[in-house]
C-alpha cells in the first residue's frame, strides 16, 4: 500500500499554521536559561511555503518562528521516506496532536520489554514441568532477562546519539522478533533462557532512548504531562502482562504467551516505521571524531599533508578503526560515572528502589494466591494485577498535570524569570519534587504493609488487592517524577540519563524476582513487605530532604562538571 507522504504533509503544514494563531501571550520556560535554538534565534521569516510553516504555538512558548519540514531525500534513519510524519529541523515545533501520537507510539513500545518479563510469569510451573527443569531454573529465563534489559540500554542509549532514535527503533524490534520467534521454540531451559535474556536486551531500546524522544519534542512546562504518558507503557506492561499470559498459559500452553510477544512486536515494528519520524535534532559522527583523534594522535597534521609512509599511513587507520571500536563499545561504559553526581545517584537509587519492590510484589501475589488457601488458577492469579494497573493509569493521568503545575507554581514563587525580558519562566529539576514526593513517599510504603500483612493473615482477596491499587498510585508518583527529573538534571543527555537509571533499577528488579520467593518462604509477606515499606520510606525521606537542602548547589556543580565531559 502505497504512503501519501506528501498529502500527510500538507495535512501537518495547516494543522500548524492553525494551530499557531491560537496563543502568543503563554510562558516560555528555559532550564537555567539554556540559550535557544539556533531557529528561535534567526527570527522569522518564512522562505518557501512548500518547507517551512508558523511555529506551533504551544502554552511552552511565546514565540512564533518558522518551522522547516525535512525534503523526503534528507531524512534521517532506516526507511525514512515511508513515515507518513514529516520530519522537521526543530522537533518541539510538532503540533500537539503529532506529538501526543508520536508519545503514544513510544510508550506503548516501551511496554514490550517490561510485558516480556511478566507475561511467563503465571506459567513458570508449567515451563518447568514441560522442560523438565526446576522452579529456581525456570525463574532465571525472567531474572536475567530484567538484568539484560539493564545492560543492553547503555549501548542503545549511546548508539541513538550517533544513529538517531529511528534507526534504533527499528532495528532492536527487528532482534526482538527474531529472538521471540527463537524463545517461542525452545526445545530446552538453556536456549529459552538465552533467546529471552536477548529479547529482553533488545526491546529495552526504547527504556532509554524512548525518554530522550520525549526530551526531543517537548518543552520543559509540558514535559511532566508527556513523561507520565510515556512512563504508563513500561509500568502497566509488568500489570497487564500476566492477564494475558495467565489466560494464555492455561488454554493456550505457555508457548503462547512469546508467540503473543513476537506479533505485538511485529506491529510495533510496523508502527515505528510507519509512524515515527527522526527527532533528535543533531547526531554524532563517530567515524569523524575517531579520525580526529587519530590524526592528533599523529602529529596533527592529516596523513595526506605528510609525506608519509604506508605504514604510518596504516598505523593512523587502525589508530581510527580502533577508536571508533572503543567510542562504540567501551564509551557507553561511561555513562555510569553519572552516578557520581550526587542530585544523579540519590534520583536514580529512589527509582530503582521503588522498582525493585514492585518486583517482590509481583513475585509475592503469584506464590501466595496460586497456593492454599486461595489456590487461584492461573487466569485468576493473572487478573490480581488489574489493581495495579488502575492505580498506574490513574497517577498517570492526574499525576503528569499536577506536576507539571508545581513546577510553574514553585518558579513563580521564586520570580524565576528569564533576563531577557520575556516573561518566560526559569524551572529547575528539583521543582518538581515538592508535596507530589512527599505523598508518593509516604503511600506506596504504607499500601506495601497493607498487602503484606493481610496477605500474611488470608483475609479476603479483595483487601489486599485495594493494597495494590494505592501502591500503583504512589509508586506511578515517583516513577514519574525521577525520570523527568532525570531528563533535566542532564539537558542534551537524556538517553543517557534514563540509560543509567534503567541500567541500576533493573539490576534491583532482576534480586528481587531471585530473592523474593525465597524470602517469602522463610519470613512470610508481612514481615517481607514491612522491612521493604520501611527501607523505602526512610530512603524517600532522606532523597527528598536532601534534594531540598542541597539540590540546587549539587545541580550547579554538576553542570561545570558536565561542561567538560
Amino acid at each position: 500500500m502505497a504512503v501519501d507522504v506528501k498529502g500527510e504533509e500538507e495535512e501537518i503544514a495547516q494543522r500548524v499554521r492553525s494551530d499557531s494563531d491560537v496563543s502568543n501571550t503563554s510562558d516560555e520556560i528555559d532550564i537555567e536559561a539554556q540559550p535557544p535554538s539556533p531557529a528561535v534565534q534567526d527570527g522569522g521569516d518564512e522562505k518557501s511555503p512548500q518547507t517551512q510553516l508558523r511555529r506551533t504555538a504551544s502554552r511552552a512558548s511565546s514565540f512564533r518562528n518558522p518551522v522547516e519540514i525535512v525534503p523526503r531525500s534528507q531524512r534521517r534513519g532506516i526507511l525514512a521516506h515511508l513515515a507518513i510524519i514529516p520530519e522537521v529541523t526543530v522537533p518541539t515545533d510538532y503540533t500537539n496532536s503529532v506529538k501526543w501520537s508520536i508519545t503514544a507510539i513510544v510508550g506503548i513500545a516501551a511496554a514490550a520489554a517490561p510485558m516480556g518479563s511478566a507475561i511467563i510469569l503465571p506459567a513458570l510451573m508449567p515451563i518447568a514441568k514441560d522442560l523438565n527443569t526446576t522452579p529456581t531454573i525456570t525463574n532465571l529465563s525472567v531474572a536475567l532477562y530484567m538484568l539484560a534489559m539493564s545492560i543492553f540500554p547503555l549501548w542503545w542509549s549511546s548508539f541513538s546519539e550517533t544513529l538517531g532514535r529511528r534507526t534504533i527503533y527499528i532495528v532492536s524490534f527487528a532482534l526482538f522478533i527474531v529472538f521471540g520467534i527463537l524463545s517461542a521454540v525452545a526445545s530446552n531451559i538453556a536456549m529459552l533462557i538465552v533467546m529471552r535474556m536477548l529479547s529482553g536486551g533488545a526491546a529495552a531500546s526504547v527504556q532509554a532512548v524512548g525518554a530522550g524522544t520525549i526530551a526531543d519534542l517537548w518543552e520543559p512546562r509540558e514535559r511532566g504531562r508527556a513523561m507520565g504518558l510515556f512512563y504508563l507503557g513500561p509500568l502497566s506492561g509488568p500489570m497487564i502482562a500476566p492477564v494475558l499470559g495467565g489466560v494464555m498459559a492455561e488454554r493456550l500452553g505457555w508457548r503462547s504467551t512469546l508467540w503473543f510477544l513476537t506479533v505485538f512486536g511485529l506491529l510495533l515494528e510496523i508502527a515505528l516505521i510507519v509512524c515515527l519520524p527522526e527527532t533528535l535534532k543533531k547526531r554524532r559522527s563517530v567515524v569523524a571524531e575517531a579520525e580526529r583523534e587519530a590524526i592528533n594522535a599523529s602529529d596533527g597534521r592529516p596523513a595526506s599533508l605528510q609525506r608519509a609512509t604506508t605504514r604510518q599511513s596504516v598505523q593512523i587507520r587502525t589508530k581510527k578503526w580502533l577508536a571508533v571500536l572503543r567510542r562504540c563499545f567501551v564509551d557507553p561504559l561511561k555513562i555510569i560515572l553519572l552516578l557520581r553526581f550526587p542530585a544523579v545517584a540519590i534520583t536514580v537509587y529512589y527509582a530503582s528502589i521503588t522498582f525493585g519492590s514492585l518486583y517482590f510484589l509481583n513475585i509475592s501475589i503469584e506464590t501466595t494466591f496460586s497456593e492454599s488457601p486461595y489456590n487461584f488458577s492461573t487466569t485468576l492469579v493473572g487478573l490480581l494485577y488489574i489493581p495495579n494497573s488502575l492505580g498506574y493509569f490513574l497517577s498517570s493521568i492526574l499525576g503528569g498535570k499536577w506536576i507539571d503545575y508545581i513546577m510553574h507554581r514553585e518558579a513563580k514563587r521564586a520570580g524565576r524569570y528569564h533576563p531577557d525580558g520575556s516573561g518566560r519562566l526559569i524551572f529547575r529539576p528539583e521543582d518538581r519534587m515538592r508535596e507530589n514526593a512527599w505523598l508518593g513517599a509516604f503511600l506506596f510504603p504504607a499500601a506495601l504493609i497493607w498487602y503484606g500483612w493481610s496477605a500474611q493473615f488470608h483475609t479476603h482477596w479483595i483487601v489486599p488487592m485495594i493494597a495494590n491499587f494505592f501502591f500503583g498510585c504512589g509508586s506511578m508518583i515517583v516513577f514519574a517524577m525521577a525520570t523527568t527529573m532525570l531528563t533535566e538534571f542532564l539537558p542534551g543527555r537524556a538517553s543517557m540519563g534514563i540509560a543509567v537509571n534503567n541500567f541500576i533499577r533493573n539490576i534491583f528488579s532482576c534480586v528481587g524476582g531471585v530473592i523474593a520467593g525465597p524470602l517469602i518462604t522463610a519470613i512470610g509477606n508481612g514481615w517481607l513487605c514491612t522491612i521493604l515499606a520501611l527501607l523505602c520510606l526512610v530512603s524517600g525521606i532522606a532523597v527528598i530532604a536532601s534534594m531540598k537542602a542541597f539540590g540546587p548547589r549539587w545541580r550547579e556543580k554538576m553542570m561545570e562538571e558536565l561542561k567538560e565531559w
